[in-house]
């Protein structure tokens, strides 16, 4: 289990301590830590610049010379330096991450492994032409195009209009961060999320734990006018909960979900899946979302698959099934195979208007036998597998409606479907 620290203190809004601190305490106190990183290791002197003025570089075709307002942090009253790239993306008016001269840089910019000292940035000239520092691309950041996938492929990092010139470019990047990686036993599951964390974290420095506080306004429509719920195995579901969102918009996450979720190792897709995401990791449940325009009859069926039979999933990849194997269905085909991962038919494109989230219990040894049997482990599976708390699922669906809310991406139906094992 991995989390960051402005995570945790999200919900442990005192905490103040140093890194070491935390993975001290947090260790004695029975939560223990394996190991630390700070994502802005070896990032020294960057801060955000705004290309005021660009000109071609004389005695070279492939370089630009430009002039960069990075307003007090340069030495001059003007805050103007000049800089010299072969960028190919740049424009005037791009706002950038520039280091200064006697910054510090993670790495190069054709993403390879970091050097452990980073690379230290020293003014100088080039091709003759003097330049006072480098605009950085989002490896040379100590990061990736897969967690920063509006970084370009090849180029400078180009931040949104409001970035304010002068300041932290690291901070902004989301960046002033460390990673905690936790070894969590299988006997404290409500410890594979970051409540869970946040909350020990809050026993261990005796400071206040507020949990976010969950209120989903919904429309006066009936969920089930929607859809209906069947579960035909509850010894392998004790609980399922579905909502339906309506009028889905899809589009980029903000930015603030995108960093915690690229910290946390997972990669920003859309708004949609990434509140699943950023509710699987926040609640340790995990969600899946179904386009409700696919799914046939406007039923949802939980039962066993049977031997023999074949499904292709989200991947790709045709799955064999057998009778073990514990199923998502609708009135005419399987749709997901429970626990582990969706299907194909019923994925989510950005043409949806209508969202089932699905938020279960599964038996945990079923799960753990399923993903061995069909080859397939997923972040999903690794938390069902360990025995979930059915009484989490309408929590964390109710969490995931309401981010479709505050993120504008969408309406909630009245009510939940809730099947539950007596």
């Amino acid at each position: 289990m991995n989390t960051t620290i402005s995570w945790i203190k999200a919900y442990v809004p005192e905490l103040s301590c140093t890194d070491q601190e935390y993975c001290d305490a947090m260790t004695m106190s029975g939560t223990k830590v394996e190991s630390y990183e700070a994502l802005d290791k070896n990032l020294e002197k960057i801060v955000v610049g705004q290309i005021e003025k660009i000109e071609k570089q004389p005695d070279a075709d492939k370089l630009i010379v430009c002039q960069v307002n990075v307003g007090t942090a340069a030495e001059n009253s003007d805050g103007i330096i000049q800089i010299v790239t072969g960028a190919p993306n740049v424009k005037e008016g791009d706002k950038v991450p520039v280091v200064l001269d006697g910054g510090k840089v993670a790495g190069g910019h054709d993403g390879g492994p970091l050097p452990e000292e980073g690379i230290p940035i020293k003014a100088g000239k080039l091709r003759g032409v003097p330049s006072y520092g480098m605009m950085c691309s989002i490896e040379e950041l100590g990061s990736s195009r897969e967690m920063y996938p509006e970084a370009p492929e090849n180029g400078i990092y180009i931040f949104d209009a409001d970035a304010v010139v002068g300041t932290d470019a690291v901070e902004a990047l989301g960046l002033r961060d460390t990673v905690f990686e936790y070894e969590i036993t299988n006997n404290r599951i409500d410890c594979f999320s970051i409540l869970g964390i946040a909350r020990e974290a809050a026993v261990t420095f005796r400071k206040p734990f507020v949990p976010p506080v969950v209120e989903v306004h919904e429309k006066e429509e009936n969920v089930k006018d929607y859809i209906a719920v069947e579960v035909k195995d509850p010894d392998l579901c004790p609980r399922y909960c579905a909502r339906v969102c309506t009028n889905i918009k899809i589009a980029p996450s903000p930015k603030w979900m995108q960093r915690r979720l690229a910290a946390s190792g997972i990669r920003p897709i859309n708004n949609l899946v990434d509140i699943t995401n950023y509710v699987m990791e926040e609640y340790g449940q995990p969600m899946h979302a179904y386009d409700l325009d696919t799914i046939a009859g406007r039923q949802i069926i939980v039962r066993r698959a049977k031997d023999g039979d074949e499904f292709q999933t989200l991947d790709g990849q045709i799955r064999k099934l057998d009778s073990e194997v514990l199923m998502i269905c609708d009135a005419e085909k399987e749709v997901g195979i429970a626990g582990i991962m969706g299907g194909e038919n019923s994925k989510i494109t950005d043409d949806v208007k209508t969202v089932l989230f699905e938020a279960a219990c599964f038996n945990g040894t079923n799960i753990r036998k399923s993903a061995k049997r069909i080859g397939l482990r997923t972040d999903a599976s690794g938390k069902f597998e360990k025995g979930l708390d059915p009484r989490n699922a309408v929590d964390a669906v109710n969490r995931a409606c309401q981010l479709i809310q505050e993120l504008g991406c969408g309406e909630v139906a009245g009510g939940i479907v809730d099947v539950c094992a007596p």
